[in-house]
């Protein structure tokens, strides 16, 4: 199997391209209007509700200037209930290209893909919907976020190049990071938001495995009308 590797790297990256899609949606009033102000130039894709969020964040002049749907950007609608939003290949070779990487430079031009320099993302409310009393098994099954662990671990590998910021505490530093060095994140930032991108997955999945390992599969069963369609 051939695998890439990397020999040259830029210390700093200028922050031009922001992928946000987030279920937690605190602290993006400030964040939002904190990366385009330090970054005039600055494009930001989004989806659904978090779109919705950051139209309402930007007016009507900001967002048709700096705000773009990743459906539009992709040319794939989202499906029923948001099923699939960021599952694409322009997005994947958006976050994972590598700057100095002829065929990727060569894959871009051809998608029409461009790099995505951060991911703002946190996942479905898993713990939360499956503490409550009376949480049903697909109420649990339903909040497995899958397009979010996926991004945020491609952002995460791809630290050479791309923040990836999973933590609404980092927003502030992160703003003021961008504004202390022009647009710019260094190496040592990136790979620190990496570590803790890839402790926020792990956790996750570790929570999901705990609660269903902890259920009773004849209970989990009995919950769903079994339709038997090979008859």
């Amino acid at each position: 199997m051939s695998v890439n590797v990397v020999r040259d790297i830029d210390d700093v990256v200028k922050v031009r391209t922001v992928l946000v899609s987030v279920s937690d949606k605190r602290g993006l009033e400030d964040l939002v209007p904190g990366l385009v102000a330090t970054i005039p130039e600055v494009r930001i894709m989004s989806t659904g509700g978090t779109y919705q969020r950051l139209s309402d964040i930007l007016g009507e002049t900001k967002k048709e200037r700096h705000l773009v749907e990743v459906s539009r950007f992709t040319g794939q609608p989202e499906t029923q209930g948001g099923l699939v939003k960021t599952l694409d290949f322009k997005i994947y070779l958006g976050l994972l290209t590598e700057t100095y990487n002829e065929s990727h430079r060569a894959d871009l031009a051809r998608t029409g893909a461009v790099p995505i320099d951060m991911v703002v993302c946190n996942l479905y409310p898993f713990v939360k919907i499956v503490s409550r009393e009376k949480a049903t098994v697909e109420e649990a099954r339903a909040n497995i976020d899958i397009g979010g662990p996926t991004m945020v671990r491609a952002a995460a590998k791809n630290y050479l190049r791309v923040a990836s910021v999973v933590d609404p505490a980092d927003y502030p530093l992160i703003v003021q990071k961008l504004g202390s060095s022009k647009g710019t994140l260094d190496l040592a930032t990136r790979y620190a938001l990496a570590v803790k991108a890839f402790r926020h997955t792990a956790e996750y999945d570790v929570a999901i495995a705990d609660h269903l390992g902890k259920l009773d599969f004849a209970i989990q069963r009995s919950c769903y009308g079994i339709v038997d369609r090979n008859g």
